[in-house]
């Protein structure tokens, strides 16, 4: 049975709302188990969203509408950026078109932006200084992903993600491009400083003065804190997608539009995910947090990635 190209466009966006806070229930399980610990259950995110929706919101006194609004626009930032990139297909939907892997990097740098804005206006030190760090850091990671894109339009010859993953579906030789493997290295240090993760963040750890992800919605609480937290695990489930349907491993995806393809789709999408949070919370508990001063470091060594990636191409070397 083919399922309606509208529906598997919906289906895209569905999959990232859903899962995003699974994904991230499994890598703080992995963790703790890690750690020792007994660590929470994997739908500890799920149980702690309802509860949030169900809280009263309040508002920092001097606060404008803008305080309001932002949630709600990051969430919708998060919302489009699954219809332009290749979530369940190998083909490009109706909507991927829109936009290329240059405006779904716009898209989430927007809400980024409107997350720091509302942390400015609510007058605490903490928001405020997780807002200040968060655009200070940013100078700097918004240009690797520029340099990744151009790395992927030389590749290429366009910056379409689609484009990106059928070439590296053509042959396994695409992936050890030097190259690539630079560029896919330098997107993957940007995972970890835009997810919050160490070496960069204690992403769960308690208030402290190294916050930068988890201090910006220091003021949000009820449902509007909710929507923060959901779409900072939509944006982590988003960045491991492009990586890993478009520049690692962009296999499992339907190449039609029957029920069965879009099933396996999920499901591989899924099972990648959970993979590379493994991954991911073994490097959280292998590494100690850098000083707040040495992650401009850490980020200027992922921009050097991104720069070798594009310099090894023009030079023929790629």
């Amino acid at each position: 049975m083919t399922v309606p190209i509208p529906v598997v466009q919906l289906l895209q966006v569905l999959t990232v709302l859903i899962a995003a806070p699974g994904v991230s229930g499994v890598i703080a399980r992995v963790e703790a188990r890690v750690q020792g610990r007994r660590g929470p259950r994997v739908l500890q995110p799920y149980y702690d969203l309802g509860k949030l929706f169900h809280k009263e919101a309040l508002a920092p006194h001097g606060a404008t509408w803008v305080f309001l609004a932002a949630p709600l626009g990051a969430m919708a930032c998060y919302l489009t950026v699954p219809l332009l990139i290749p979530v369940l297909t190998t083909y490009p939907l109706p909507l991927g078109y829109l936009g290329d892997i240059l405006g779904g990097g716009f898209v989430l740098g927007l809400a980024s932006f409107v997350v720091a804005v509302a942390a400015t206006e609510t007058g605490s030190p903490y928001a405020q200084l997780g807002a200040s760090r968060a655009k200070t850091f940013g100078a700097i990671t918004e240009p690797v992903v520029l340099f990744v894109v151009f790395t992927v339009a030389l590749i290429t010859g366009t910056d379409l993600p689609y484009a990106l993953a059928a070439t590296v579906r053509s042959s396994a030789e695409q992936i050890v491009r030097p190259a690539h493997l630079l560029a896919a290295a330098a997107l993957f240090l940007v995972i970890l400083y835009e997810t919050g993760r160490i070496p960069v963040e204690t992403h769960t750890g308690t208030n402290e003065f190294g916050m930068i992800e988890e201090a910006r919605p220091f003021e949000h609480s009820g449902p509007y804190f909710a929507m923060l937290r959901w779409g900072s695990a939509m944006k982590q489930l988003i960045l491991f997608t492009i990586l890993l349907n478009v520049f690692i491993a962009p296999w499992g995806l339907a190449a039609t539009a029957t029920i069965g393809a879009v099933g396996i789709a999920i499901g591989a999408l899924l099972g990648k995910a959970v993979l590379l949070g493994v991954v991911i919370a073994l490097i959280d508990n292998s590494f100690a947090k850098l000083r707040l001063f040495k992650i401009t470091e850490f980020v200027a060594a992922a921009f050097l990635l991104a720069v070798l990636a594009v310099f090894t191409l023009y030079f023929g070397g790629g």
